[in-house]
């Protein structure tokens, strides 16, 4: 690593998008975090680039990835936070040019696309990883630290929701895509909660699909239902849905003692849009009304959120860059390896769905 003059040390890195995952993750993280310099922002949206210029002071905000990519041998890091399908060719492309690369999910289109740039990865030594940043949720993280402690005793039934009033496409890209564009809910909400699910539990079998359209300019699907049977015997009811009028718990899991509800959705994206930092006190806490809670019926106890933490997913990257890249030892945010396995989940609920299964 070459890094910034004066500072050998700092990760040079350039976002490729600046919609939403570029304006309200990436960038916001990456300026929060000192081992990394943002050098530019690549969006061929003129508002865009007003507001990146603006938001971004000093930062060369250019049109495309391409030209992020002629300016390569002053990076060491590539973020793209653009639609899925440009994710498989800019991420070979930024491995080809020598960068290491941080790909939003969904990582591809298809798990045989996805594994590509992993092998890629591997043969040039570059780091590649997927920013699945909802491991890193406040709720998330408080149900990880109860099943470590066994809290709920031998969990039989995992149910995790991503439901949303979203009647009208704000984004003319998903506006336009099918679900072989990369379009659609399974792809977007879907991934995160696949993700979590094989986290929690393991890996899964697909043992029931539902996928459906229900806005009426909907290409791909914005209405979906899995379950899944993990090897471990747990059994995740995952539902997504983005035109739903009343939302149901975000977590619902019963163990053999008792069982975790929690309602809410995690605070950091909304914060970040409301003009908040990642440094500030409160940033990632919860208030303390959409506590969980935890035991049984007619015996809960309200469970307070543990502190949501986005930050750790570039600290993680850091450490492994700093370390030597691709050589280093310390483990990587999120192995492609996961996304990949995630992108077997869809694909097998897609064929099951599509038989009515």
């Amino acid at each position: 690593m070459t890094g910034t003059e004066g500072d050998p040390r700092t990760i040079r890195t350039a976002v490729v998008g600046y919609g939403l995952a570029g304006s309200v993750f990436h960038a916001p993280l990456l300026a929060a975090n000192t081992s990394y310099s943002l050098d530019a922002i690549a969006t061929s949206d003129a508002g865009r680039q007003a507001a990146a210029s603006s938001r971004l002071p000093g930062v060369e905000v250019v049109r495309d990835g391409a030209a992020v990519l002629e300016r390569a041998a002053h990076l060491d890091l590539v973020v793209l936070a653009t639609p899925p399908m440009t994710h498989y060719p800019l991420a070979k492309a930024a491995l080809e040019a020598g960068l290491d690369v941080v790909v939003d999910k969904p990582f591809a289109l298809t798990s045989g696309q996805g594994q590509e740039p992993a092998a890629l990865a591997q043969q040039l030594g570059r780091v590649l990883t997927v920013f699945q940043n909802r491991r890193w949720d406040g709720d998330f993280l408080t149900l990880r630290k109860l099943l470590a402690a066994q809290a709920l005793g031998k969990v039989t039934r995992y149910e995790s929701r991503f439901e949303r009033w979203s009647p009208a496409i704000a984004k003319a890209w998903k506006a336009r895509a099918t679900a072989v564009d990369g379009g659609g809910v399974l792809f977007d909400l879907g991934s995160h909660l696949i993700d979590q699910a094989l986290q929690l539990f393991g890996p899964a079998t697909v043992l029931h699909a539902e996928l459906t359209a229900r806005r009426s300019d909907e290409r791909a699907d914005d209405d979906a239902f899995l379950v899944l049977r993990h090897h471990s015997g747990v059994i995740s009811h995952l539902a997504m849905n983005l035109l739903c009028a009343q939302q149901g718990p975000r977590f619902r899991v019963l163990g053999s003692i008792c069982g975790y509800t929690k309602n809410g959705v995690d605070p950091q994206e909304p914060y970040i849009v409301a003009g908040g930092s990642p440094l500030d006190r409160d940033y990632g806490v919860e208030a303390p009304e959409w506590a969980g809670l935890l035991g049984r019926d007619g015996h809960l106890d309200k469970l307070p959120t543990e502190r949501g933490n986005y930050p750790e997913f570039y600290r993680i990257l850091a450490h492994k860059i700093l370390d030597g890249g691709a050589g280093s030892s310390l483990p990587l945010p999120v192995n492609p390896g996961d996304a990949v396995e995630v992108l077997r989940i869809i694909e097998k609920a897609r064929e099951l769905a599509s038989h009515g299964t």
